[in-house]
């Protein structure tokens, strides 16, 4: 059963909607420990400065590199008198259109459940902006850390993600190879086919169809081990160097492919339903 990991409640105008905040977002990554080969013992792990003296905890502080081995110091309690005021408010500021947001602003998601008698007053205000196409932005304080978050409404409910900061963002320009990309060529057949083979593979979005295969094959190796079987793995063969080919002759042949498995999908389907 999943645990609030903080209450509080949004503040938009003169309403407050006391709320409870739930991670939306499992990570199932597969996490490995460092083990010694020859003892099967952990490997930990030691302070050492750059002399290769272990450190002691209390004698470590905090510092900020300003050029090569030149550090500003700085101590637990100046940071302190700078952490954001805790608050149980979630401050909304504006409401936006939701397509003017994109994507790369997004990090955690996270559901947000009203209390019990906060019921009718959450669910006006996500019905209000899902009638009004809006999404809510806001801010607030959670372990010390201030967020910049998006809410919006999603079948009733009310979803919130938290977001990074414009600053944050690394800019196209500074990214090699992206610059003169408006320039090039295309001819008429090449984006045409090009739609073909878009259209031949459109479909509806379903989050089920997708999965961490390697994730799951590593889980697979391991409960397999675990049990005392031994299977050989074979690598992967490496990626030779694509060869030069015409564009205009591959996209025919991913049309054609892409055809040819959706006609064997839907085959596959029917036989299924049949049986």
């Amino acid at each position: 059963m999943p645990r609030a990991i903080w209450s509080g409640a949004i503040s938009f105008g003169l309403v407050s909607v006391p709320v409870k905040l739930y991670t939306a977002v499992s990570r199932k990554s597969v996490r490995f420990n460092q083990i010694d080969a020859k003892t099967n013992s952990r490997v930990k792990q030691k302070r050492v400065n750059a002399e290769g003296d272990e450190v002691p905890y209390e004698q470590i502080v905090k510092g900020y590199e300003i050029s090569k081995d030149s550090y500003v110091l700085v101590t637990e309690e100046e940071l302190a008198a700078l952490t954001p005021k805790t608050s149980r408010m979630i401050d909304i500021t504006d409401f936006v259109n939701e397509a003017e947001i994109d994507p790369v602003f997004y990090d955690a998601a996270y559901h947000l459940v009203p209390d019990e008698l906060a019921r009718k007053s959450y669910t006006l205000l996500s019905r209000a902006m899902e009638e009004a196409g809006r999404v809510a932005i806001a801010t607030f304080v959670m372990r010390t850390k201030q967020y910049l978050v998006a809410i919006r409404p999603m079948e009733g409910r009310l979803m919130m993600s938290t977001m990074v900061y414009a600053d944050e963002l690394v800019s196209p320009a500074e990214i090699p190879g992206l610059d003169d990309l408006d320039e090039i060529e295309l001819s008429d057949a090449e984006m045409a086919m090009a739609g073909q083979l878009i259209d031949s593979l459109a479909t509806e979005f379903e989050a089920d169809r997708y999965h961490d295969t390697y994730r799951e094959q590593v889980m697979d190796l391991l409960e397999q081990k675990a049990s005392g079987e031994v299977r050989a793995i074979e690598a992967a063969p490496a990626d030779e160097e694509a060869a030069v080919v015409d564009l205009l002759a591959a996209l025919e042949a991913s049309v054609s492919a892409a055809k040819e498995a959706r006609k064997a999908g839907s085959k596959t389907s029917k036989a299924a339903k049949s049986a």
